[in-house]
């Protein structure tokens, strides 16, 4: 069975080339379409001269135009990077920059960002733009349609590996700000089998796109499994309930990835009614912690639903799950590990622990990534222990069962509704304001996205500053979900003897002492 990503979709478009692939809005592209799209995207991309192991950016929310581009791309032996559809432009231009883009795909309503970071990408050559709104594409832009309209609908003749790079997406790191992870063809494919074997996942499912493509759950756990076996996959551009439940209803949809915001999202919603969501058989829940509360709610709400958690990471992907026949009894915990993942826990110096023993989560198998994107020191501090175990970062203990129970996170990053934000750009930030002497950036508890940012900021000498004019200052540089939701004003900052801040002593104000379920 080969794990290239162009050849999982072959391989479901010949099995069944007249099943719906994809479902947006009116549109439906049937598996053998979606087939011939990629390789006319693929062969295209050949006749504008890019090659092996060069760079595609993909900027855009869940749409036909991202499948046909991720899978043409692979045939290709182009690697894409996935850029997040809130991107500003100092972000867009980060990306360019690190990757020395030669191509990328762009949705309309987010040209006016790119317009900004060109500057930033003197290797820039082909600019794609996606479906239709505001913003003047810049000049040689070309629409999606006209790129791929007289392309070759036959495979493209290049030899790829396993091994080869397939994608890119950002996550954080020691810094806070944005690292590549860079996985193979391989990593991936085994990622998405485990999610067919995991999580239920199998051809007659109609699955729900409602998480960002640029996410490597919505990608690779969600997107990328449901191609694997067949299934029809409803996209949705955007988050919202009522588009939600009337793509239920509408076609039958069976399978969600959902993460707890969107559920709680959805079970408080004025237009929640269990008949319009009865076909709706699997939720798989991922991105943050589920309180046991929210299970028991949408347990109650949705009888039929069978729940299943999947703890996972962008360098690794799912690396455990919880099944519904694990519950309530396991609510605590995110599950034992997938099939075909090695974890354990350790201790900081390498020292594998007991069952019981809190430590850091650390996995070792086909599924984690090649390193960071030209970043060696990163990777390596992520293979620390030098015997092919990646460190992840997070702190727990598994059970007498072998069931994860996550205790905290090593890194400071705020998990915000699902999504990461990083304290070190709301920091950076800040430190432009002339009257900030010091700062410090951290989560603090939403009852809705599970936390936001907040920070503290001690002034200057006889300077001023309100946290209002904070908050609006940051707006300036920052994606609007990134602004600090609360700034307060101190004198100082506590600090260790070496100088450090301590964010755990700043954090304790706002977090409540966390029993076994948190």
């Amino acid at each position: 069975m080969s794990f290239l990503a162009g050849d999982i979709l072959r391989r479901t478009a010949r099995r069944l080339p007249k099943r719906a692939a994809l479902l947006f809005g009116d549109e439906r592209l049937d598996y053998a379409s979606l087939d011939g799209a990629a390789d006319r995207f693929a062969n295209a991309l050949a006749a504008r001269g890019l090659r092996k192991g060069d760079v595609l950016v993909i900027l855009c929310s869940n749409r036909p135009e991202y499948a046909i581009a991720f899978y043409g791309a692979a045939r290709r032996g182009v690697v894409v990077a996935h850029g997040s559809t809130r991107a500003v432009s100092k972000d867009l231009a980060r990306i360019l920059a690190l990757t020395e883009a030669r191509a990328i795909l762009i949705e309309a309503p987010l040209v006016p960002p790119l317009a900004n970071a060109l500057a930033q990408a003197p290797a820039l050559e082909t600019i794609l733009v996606a479906g239709a709104g505001a913003g003047v594409a810049p000049a040689g832009a070309m629409r999606f349609e006209d790129f791929i309209d007289g392309a070759a609908a036959t495979p493209p003749e290049i030899p790829l590996e396993e091994t080869d790079p397939l994608g890119v997406n950002f996550t954080g790191g020691t810094t806070g700000l944005p690292k590549g992870v860079l996985v193979s063809h391989r990593a991936r494919g085994q990622s998405a089998l485990a999610a067919i074997i995991e999580f239920g996942l199998e051809e007659r499912d109609v699955a729900a796109m409602t998480t960002p493509l640029f996410h490597t759950a919505g990608l690779y756990v969600w997107f990328h499994a449901a191609i694997m076996c067949g299934a029809t996959a409803v996209l949705a551009p955007r988050w919202d309930v009522e588009h939600f439940i009337a793509s239920v209803e509408r076609h039958g949809v069976t399978a969600a990835l959902l993460v707890p915001t969107q559920i709680n999202d959805l079970v408080k919603h004025p237009s929640f009614d269990p008949v319009r969501l009865r076909s709706l058989k699997k939720i798989n829940h991922a991105g943050m912690a589920m309180p046991t509360a929210l299970i028991e709610r949408i347990a109650a709400a949705l009888p039929g639903v069978a729940l299943t958690d999947n703890y996972g990471a962008s360098e690794a992907c799912p690396l455990t799950a919880r099944r519904p026949g694990d519950l309530p009894a396991k609510a605590h915990s995110v599950g034992r590990p997938v099939f075909n993942v090695e974890l354990e826990i350790r201790a900081p110096d390498g020292a594998r622990l007991a069952r019981g023993e809190t430590g850091e989560v650390v996995t070792r198998g086909e599924h984690v990534m090649l390193g960071y994107y030209k970043d060696p020191e990163a990777t390596e501090a992520a293979y620390r222990s030098g015997d092919g175990w990646l460190w992840t970062g997070d702190l727990g203990y598994l059970d007498p069962d072998g069931f994860l129970v996550l205790v905290d996170r090593s890194k400071d990053v705020i998990v915000q509704g699902g999504e990461n934000v990083f304290p070190a750009e709301i920091e950076q930030a800040l430190y432009r304001h002339p009257a900030v002497r010091e700062c410090a950036a951290f989560g603090i508890p939403d009852e809705r996205l599970g936390e936001v940012p907040a920070a503290h900021v001690a002034l200057k000498l006889g300077m001023h500053a309100t946290p209002e004019e904070l908050v609006e200052f940051c707006l300036g540089q920052l994606a609007r979900h990134k602004r600090p939701r609360l700034v307060k004003l101190v004198d100082d900052l506590p600090r260790s003897a070496v100088g450090k801040i301590l964010k755990r002593e700043i954090r304790a104000q706002y977090w409540p002492a966390r029993g076994p379920d948190a």
